[in-house]
């Protein structure tokens, strides 16, 4: 048979169309001789042959051909003079004889350039040629990572790319120690993914999450395109959602942290110590001499959450009173209460 398009395009023989286009978007990207500097003599041949190869099994009636006939049926003949203009594919007849099918490979840019839609826009780019290899349309400079990343592997032209399918978004609770200190979560998804003949086959797959310290609750994680993958759609993004944990001891209030300390009337009058342990696991002994109202906030500065664009740096911990009243005093208590405090 010669030289095996699907071998080339790395499809079955089953491949349908789409299966076809996915498969010359992905290997032109990545031979094109503008993308491989480096190896252009090579680049060059691969993508030519991808090129013809595609242009053979994308199209039905030169498949056809090539599957019965090969490659030798396909450029075997030579067409008498005046038979049609160059290029393509031509029926002609040789006389009385049997119609005869004729193959001439197109040129590897013309293709390329049909597939992605790129002639219309840079063809009124304005001046010099610029660089280009084996009478290319294209001027040098032109495919730029980003141009191949917002074209090819968006998928297609730019009028005709896939649709992107909606994010999944997931919850991802976490303690307010995780916030705290930064940490890795490791999450396992499963999703469906497509071999290069279109089929899609069950796989499992680890996605790492390294948390940072101080960050709030609605901070988004995304994963570009690792939902399900299928036929003209580009795979949704998987967006994790940072949620916060209820604490017995802490309440977060953006970067502050805040705490609730119930305290006997006596010692909101008198004194009272604070004892706390720290989301790190340090223990600090807060002595508060002033009194202590029922509107009273103690403030003890760094104690808070940490700032996530600076975490040596950190908010407040806010210590707020719920303070004791007796239910009820007895009269000498009372009389002891106004000799000792003015009216």
């Amino acid at each position: 048979m010669g030289v095996d398009y699907y071998k080339i395009l790395q499809v079955d023989k089953n491949a349908k169309d789409e299966d076809l286009k996915k498969a010359y978007r992905k290997l032109a990207m990545k031979w094109h001789p503008d993308k491989n500097p480096n190896n252009k003599r090579e680049a060059e041949a691969k993508f030519k042959e991808i090129s013809e190869a595609y242009e053979v099994l994308s199209d039905a009636q030169k498949r056809a051909i090539y599957d019965q006939y090969g490659e030798e049926g396909l450029k075997g003949q030579v067409p008498p003079p005046g038979s049609g203009g160059p290029g393509g594919a031509q029926f002609f007849h040789t006389g009385d004889g049997p119609t005869v099918f004729r193959f001439n490979p197109r040129n590897a840019d013309d293709i390329f350039a049909e597939f992605f839609g790129f002639s219309s826009p840079f063809g009124g780019m304005g001046g010099g040629g610029g660089g280009t290899w084996g009478g290319s349309r294209f001027r040098s400079g032109l495919f730029s990572d980003d141009l191949f990343s917002s074209y090819g592997e968006a998928g297609g032209s730019m009028n005709q790319g896939p649709r992107k399918a909606a994010p999944i978004e997931i919850r991802l609770p976490c303690s307010l120690e995780e916030l705290y200190k930064g940490t890795t979560k490791k999450m396992k998804i499963s999703r469906e993914i497509a071999d290069v003949s279109g089929k899609t086959i069950p796989v499992e797959e680890i996605l790492t999450i390294n948390l940072k310290p101080g960050w709030k609750k609605g901070t988004k994680i995304t994963f570009p395109e690792k939902g399900n993958e299928q036929p003209n759609v580009t795979p949704a993004d998987i967006v994790f959602i940072i949620d916060e944990k209820p604490h017995n001891v802490f309440t977060r209030d953006g970067n502050d942290l805040i705490v609730a300390e119930k305290i006997p009337l006596v010692e909101a009058l008198t004194g009272h110590t604070v004892h706390l342990t720290t989301l790190d696991g340090r223990k600090l002994t807060i002595p508060i001499n002033n009194v202590i109202h029922p509107n009273y906030e103690e403030v003890v500065p760094g104690e808070g959450m940490p700032i996530p664009k600076d975490p040596s740096k950190k908010g407040n911990l806010r210590i707020k009173f719920d303070i004791k009243f007796p239910a009820r005093l007895t009269a000498e208590q009372k009389a002891g209460i106004k000799r000792l405090l003015p009216s």
